[in-house]
């Protein structure tokens, strides 16, 4: 049986995207997913993005998440953008705008220029039950890991997924394949944790590299660079609204701080459409 999808990115974190395969007799293991987002026996994809009907009146769709390795996960800024925009070509946008619902709760679109979306990702989060992080009796808001032989310090915060923001003076030398990996996988984060790579060019300007939990380094994190920015305002280190540059293009992130919701805008477009059979 062949079943058809739409492959997307957002600053080339990529995506597919499923209208609710369980509907049409598909049920994908872990294994499967991760066959499908093989870069050169399958799709390839750094999350799969999979459209249900929606779980109550206020919204128009539920949608899940697996990243490249099969795991289910909470929340992708850039995936949710993504399906904004999709349905937004379907025709199902109202007055430019739209509400989704997902395992971390509802998301707010705002449909600007066609190709151009922004989303409410909520108030950021930055204690260590959060981000499922056993803190050792360390204060915050930073900690500090040995990994490696080093004591690596960083913040923490949750945009719906747990992630750890390392400050770099230059995210073009910055340890992301080895440091991020050991990590995303420390037994002391125990959901396991996308780890960011920040610069700082200035207070409203900022470099990043992620590398995300289930994949590897990605062209492009949206919640990542949400932490990214979140952490820094309320280090008093970043302005209210911050250019993020990644290695896939630039992101905007706007936060007032405590009490108020983070807005995360940037591109997203779709790629081309196909089947796949399994």
């Amino acid at each position: 049986m062949r079943h058809e999808f739409i492959k997307m990115h957002g600053l080339g974190n990529d995506f597919i995207v499923l209208d609710s395969p369980a509907r049409d007799g598909l049920s994908l293991t872990r294994e499967q997913w991760r066959a499908l987002s093989d870069r050169h026996r399958g799709i390839g994809f750094d999350q799969a993005l999979v459209l249900e009907p929606p779980r109550d009146g206020q919204t128009l769709a539920f949608y899940r998440i697996y990243n490249a390795d099969g795991q289910e996960v909470e929340q992708c800024g850039n995936g949710v953008r993504c399906l904004a925009e999709l349905l937004r070509l379907r025709g199902k946008a109202r007055d430019g705008q739209l509400l989704l619902d997902s395992p971390a709760g509802h998301i707010k679109a705002r449909l600007g220029t066609p190709g151009i979306v922004s989303v409410d990702m909520g108030e950021p989060r930055f204690t260590p039950q959060a981000v499922a992080f056993e803190a050792a009796g360390q204060p915050g808001p930073h900690y500090s890991i040995d990994v490696q032989g080093q004591a690596v310090q960083f913040a923490i915060a949750s945009m719906g997924n747990p992630h750890a923001v390392i400050e770099v003076p230059d995210t073009a030398t910055a340890q992301v394949s080895t440091l991020g990996a050991a990590l995303e996988s420390h037994p002391r984060f125990t959901r396991r944790v996308n780890v960011g790579f920040r610069q700082i060019i200035n207070d409203s300007h900022v470099r990043l590299r992620v590398f995300e939990r289930g994949v590897g380094e990605t062209q492009a994190c949206g919640t990542g660079a949400c932490a990214a920015v979140a952490t820094g305002i309320r280090d008093g280190l970043l302005g209210r609204r911050v250019q993020v540059d990644l290695p896939g293009g630039t992101l905007f992130v706007s936060w007032e701080g405590p009490g108020s919701r983070l807005w995360l805008e940037g591109p997203a477009e779709v790629s081309f459409t196909g089947q796949f059979e399994l």
